[in-house]
């Protein structure tokens, strides 16, 4: 079994780099998602450039990412533990692809494929997708704010595995996914903006917000200037 969780854990990373929001942007439209709207290689962000049937399939691949890696992992009989793992690094892999030079998305669709398909093989009820449902569709639909929904939603996943009474590794697996999601908001590339913002203010539009200002429409603009810059830049120079 070492063998074959060495080999799950390896294909869950190079699975979960595969950057599908920036390949239907390329093929789509022919442009790099990396310089436009909030520059994230998200769904959300490929929505916001292109349309709902070509945003359709990243989202479901995304989500199969971590979905199928575990299911794998549960057929070829490693146990809950292991699974967790391969599931981590899947959503590790999206965050940080080999294939971008490690800047990735935020991994929650990969997160919520994980936290879907884990208490299922496991003899138990997903009340963890319920619960962030409820709360991402309050952040999107009442107090109109994605973001929020979405870290809030991802929040509950381990409070409510541990309400239920799941085994604790997937509790603590939960967690970790979590505290993933903080992670990359929170070390996101430092831009100009940061030097009117204070630190503590900084952080709190990170982690709430996935921005660096509280202005949705200022900071798409500016995160889109700044990535198409920052594209310029590492491009080799002509001789």
């Amino acid at each position: 079994m070492v063998v074959e969780f060495g080999l799950l854990v390896l294909a869950a990373y190079l699975m979960g780099s595969i950057p599908t929001a920036y390949l239907a942007a390329k093929l789509s439209r022919g442009i790099d998602i990396r310089q436009y709207g909030d520059a994230n290689v998200g769904a959300t962000n490929l929505l916001r450039l292109s349309s709902i049937g070509v945003s359709l399939p990243v989202i479901f691949f995304d989500i199969g990412k971590g979905l199928i890696i575990v299911l794998v992992a549960w057929l070829v009989g490693l146990g809950i533990t292991q699974q967790v793992t391969v599931g981590l690094v899947a959503v590790i892999g999206h965050n940080w692809p080999v294939y971008l030079r490690f800047k990735g998305g935020r991994g929650a669709l990969t997160t919520l494929g994980i936290a879907f398909i884990l208490p299922l093989v496991n003899n138990s009820v997903p009340w963890g997708i319920v619960a962030f449902l409820l709360i991402a569709g309050v952040g999107i639909f009442i107090i109109h704010n994605l973001p929020v929904g979405l870290v809030a939603g991802i929040a509950a996943l381990p409070l409510v595995s541990l309400g239920v009474g799941e085994p604790l590794s997937l509790t603590l697996g939960f967690l970790a996914m979590f505290l993933i999601l903080v992670i990359r908001r929170l070390v996101a590339p430092r831009t100009s903006l940061t030097a009117s913002v204070s630190r503590g203010q900084l952080l709190v539009n990170r982690l709430l917000f996935d921005r660096d200002i509280r202005d949705r429409e200022a900071w798409i603009h500016h995160a889109s200037r700044e990535a198409s810059k920052t594209q310029q830049q590492e491009k080799p120079g002509k001789g």
